[in-house]
């Protein structure tokens, strides 16, 4: 019986691909033209520092949109904040920091805290297409506040899971983190049990529709794609479901896709 459960969870892990949301890891090597990348990504800082943006949540595809479920279009979601860097040459300039969340890639289940360049953060794309949040400018003030704080990485949970439930600690990934970080920011607290409440009470997150069996056999593909925090229903956040929450609650200035075409309608 144990062989024949095992031959199960094997045809199951391959038959798996629409849960396997893996696009939040930190690229080595661009997946697109190099070139692409970083034109694409410099196109994107010209977007934001003619908005005035200070920081914006911005969100990338790393996998075909095809083998994802229904409701989620991005894979990754990072803060990009507006800052003085140095180069290597000892020489500043003025551009975009990347502050993510990254899933490492020889253990799924674990995530760090990273700083890169917007053109590392495409490196990791499937597609040139950017999903974009402006904040509203008081906000951008309080999250620059907390993002510079020790909050930052306190609000940090390793554990890493794909579908993480936003409304427990259990597990987290770098949307549920960007998530923490807006919810310290707009109530003015580091304290996670009141971060979490809030997220319950306020936030609505994007239901995520997987079948029992595939559900119960997607761990054996990636321990990373439990779902053990959730009850019944499976609802994780989302860039989408993000957006949704800043633009009913009048948070944002802009809110919009980005792609080669330049801006467009979320």
């Amino acid at each position: 019986m144990t062989g024949f459960l095992k031959a199960i969870a094997l045809a199951l892990t391959i038959a798996l691909p629409s849960l396997a949301l893996a696009g939040s890891e930190q690229a080595t090597t661009p997946t697109l033209p190099r070139a692409e990348v970083k034109e694409f990504a410099s196109a994107l800082e010209q977007d934001l520092a003619s908005r005035g943006a200070h920081v914006a949540i911005v969100a990338r595809v790393g996998r075909d949109r095809s083998t994802l479920p229904a409701g989620i279009e991005y894979t990754h979601v990072a803060y990009w904040v507006y800052s003085q860097i140095t180069r290597a040459d000892g020489s500043k300039h003025k551009g975009y920091r990347v502050y993510n969340l990254y899933q490492q890639a020889d253990d799924g289940t674990v995530s760090r805290l990273v700083q890169d360049s917007p053109k590392d953060f495409f490196a990791g794309a499937y597609a040139l297409d950017a999903g974009v949040i402006v904040p509203d400018q008081r906000l951008q003030k309080k999250l620059l506040g907390v993002i510079a704080s020790p909050t930052y990485a306190e609000l940090h949970n390793s554990q890493y899971a794909v579908l993480a439930n936003p409304r427990n600690t259990t597990f987290q990934n770098c949307t549920e983190h960007t998530l923490d970080v807006l919810m310290a920011s707009l109530y003015d607290t580091r304290e996670t049990a009141q971060i979490k409440a809030n997220i319950t009470a306020h936030f609505d997150p994007q239901p995520v529709k997987i079948g029992g069996v595939k559900r119960l056999f997607a761990p054996a593909k990636s321990a990373a794609l439990t779902t053990t925090d959730h009850g019944s229903r499976i609802e994780t956040a989302t860039f989408s479901s993000i957006a949704r929450f800043m633009a009913g609650y009048d948070l944002s200035d802009q809110i919009y896709r980005f792609t080669p075409k330049g801006a467009q309608a979320f």
